[in-house]
């Protein structure tokens, strides 16, 4: 089955600062993840995050996109089947983790 994925307003944001190429492969990702986005551990794409950098970010997933350097942290919605793309930035890791708590405080 294959969960419905949305964007919060400034993931979109992310999303239209990336270039062409970028965005496709973010697509492609995101399509495949779309398909089986529970954890890992359910034996699906979803790696679970826990804390990273002292920032508690329980809930939420990422995938790592290694050659291009992206990450996408999104949220799931097991009720609706849905997924909730929250932050979509490049390698800096700490800093798309911090925006990424920042977003889901601002969504509560």
């Amino acid at each position: 089955m294959i969960w419905k994925v949305d964007f919060i307003d400034e993931a979109m944001k992310d999303l239209k600062k990336l270039d062409g190429s970028q965005r496709k492969i973010v697509f492609k990702a995101i399509e495949k993840t779309s398909q089986n986005p529970l954890s890992i551990y359910e034996g699906d794409y979803g790696k679970p995050l826990g804390v990273k950098f002292g920032i508690d970010l329980s809930g939420l997933f990422k995938i790592k996109l290694k050659k291009s350097g992206i990450r996408i942290v999104y949220q799931l919605i097991k009720e609706d089947e849905r997924s909730s793309i929250v932050i979509i930035g490049l390698r800096a890791e700490e800093s798309v983790y911090k925006n990424a708590r920042l977003r889901m405080d601002k969504y509560k």
